[in-house]
């Protein structure tokens, strides 16, 4: 969503822009694009939002959130700490959560339940009493995301010439030789390796390209895939009381932006 920068140190967080009053946000793609929704309670069945098995990234703030893969807090459950968690697939969740709840207080959760430690996540919701300013927007900056590569393999067809192969025959003999060994035994088995040997240089002399085929092998190809036409943040910069401040938003900012008197964003 948003990393929070200040003159004199940084922050390296996350600020929820437009969620005044999250606890925790769901969002339908990796790195909190798509879909969201948004809430501070419990929620038993994911499927009376229309969001059953569709999560696959979240941030929480303020509390511990228990999130499971199956309805009414069954199935594999996971304890998440406040902050980011730009992909669930990382701990196995991705478009696998059904239900999820706070937990409160001291309420325990065995230690192998807890995900990963997840990235901060700075929290912009107003503090009671708290005075905020609108500053004005000195500059905003698109930033698109990286192209990333694409790659496949593909049947090509290789020619060959139409002379003897002789290494081709040779390794023929070599694997019809094995496999004729395998098959019978004592005066026989000698019989069946001088058998296989001989039909093994011939498949050899086939497949080196004796009898003029032409051949096929797998290469592998790849191209690069543009990156999303739509920015993956707005980098914005403000002044307050003298001092530059920036901010990486997910949504396009207005004119002004929201801050309280030690210039930090507030939603």
């Amino acid at each position: 969503m948003h990393t929070f920068f200040k003159t004199g140190f940084t922050l390296a967080t996350l600020v929820l822009a437009g969620h005044v009053a999250a606890q925790v946000t769901f969002y339908e793609n990796e790195g909190f694009q798509g879909r969201a929704f948004t809430v501070e309670q419990p929620v038993e069945d994911f499927r009376s939002l229309g969001f059953n098995d569709r999560a696959s990234s979240v941030v929480v703030l303020g509390e511990r959130r228990e999130v499971c893969d199956d309805v009414r807090y069954g199935g594999r459950c996971v304890v998440l700490l406040p902050g980011q968690y730009p992909s669930l697939a990382a701990i196995g969740l991705n478009d696998r959560i059904s239900s999820e709840r706070p937990l409160r207080g001291n309420e325990r959760a065995g230690g192998h339940r807890y995900a990963p430690l997840p990235q901060p996540a700075y929290d912009n919701r107003r503090r009671d009493n708290e005075r905020l300013f609108q500053v004005p927007v000195t500059s905003v900056r698109a930033i698109m995301g990286t192209p990333q590569q694409r790659c496949w393999t593909e049947r090509q067809q290789v020619e060959q010439s139409g002379g003897a192969n002789i290494p081709g025959a040779l390794v023929g003999a070599l694997i019809g030789g094995v496999l004729g060994h395998q098959v019978g035994g004592g005066r026989g088995k000698d019989i069946a390796t001088a058998g296989g040997a001989v039909a093994g240089a011939a498949v050899g002399y086939g497949v080196g390209g004796g009898y003029g085929a032409p051949q096929t092998q797998d290469v592998q190809r790849c191209s690069s895939v543009p990156a999303s036409a739509r920015p993956a943040y707005w980098d914005v910069s403000y002044n307050f009381r003298g001092q530059e401040h920036r901010v990486q938003m997910t949504t396009q900012p207005g004119p002004t932006i929201t801050v309280n008197r030690q210039g930090e964003p507030r939603a």
